[in-house]
């Protein structure tokens, strides 16, 4: 085993753990999901069956990450935020030939408390403030917050949010990366 995962936590056989990874107190670990390297899997946590972690995932505690979800690397999901993976869920209803996919690309953050309705994904380095529910696409480096989420400015790889001067260039003031706000899409150019 070349990963660490507390006594209380379940892994079930025929789930795939990378090297460097951490599974903490009660959380349980389904068969068929896929943990990359050196992810860190909080307190209380659940990974449901064909999920995908990618490398240096953080799992915050009381997360539970359901079938259809799939995380690419560096992405930050915060205490208590929600998936689904219904739209119409009903209890004496199996619908689980209609779970939607969800994809949160590579550096996203999700806030705590934040809801992602399926089959809307989040872009690279996009930032879902706490408590935020998000009901449609996010672009990437977008920050949106609220009820439904709204888009309210630009965040930079480093999770600093951006501003633009008159040729719509900004200058990320922690990590001195520079990007470019162009029809509505931002990229980095430096």
């Amino acid at each position: 085993m070349n990963y660490f995962a507390h006594p209380t936590a379940v892994i079930d056989d025929g789930c795939e753990i990378g090297p460097g990874a951490k599974i903490w107190h009660f959380s349980h670990i389904m068969p068929g999901c896929v943990i990359g390297e050196n992810c860190n899997i909080g307190q209380n946590v659940v990974v449901s069956p064909k999920v995908v972690l990618g490398k240096n995932v953080r799992v915050q505690n009381n997360v539970s990450i359901y079938e259809g979800v799939i995380c690419e690397d560096d992405v930050f999901l915060g205490p208590s935020m929600v998936f689904t993976n219904v739209i119409n869920p009903r209890s004496a209803v199996s619908r689980k030939e209609e779970f939607k996919k969800t994809i949160v690309k590579k550096g996203a953050s999700i806030g705590a408390n934040a809801t992602i309705v399926c089959g809307h994904n989040i872009g690279e380095y996009a930032f879902i403030g706490a408590g935020a529910v998000v009901t449609k696409e996010v672009a990437p480096y977008s920050l949106v917050v609220g009820n439904p989420a709204r888009h309210v400015g630009w965040m930079s790889e480093y999770g600093i949010k951006l501003s633009f001067d008159k040729n719509n260039i900004a200058v990320c003031p922690e990590s001195k990366q520079e990007y470019l706000l162009e029809k509505n899409q931002l990229k980095r150019i430096k």
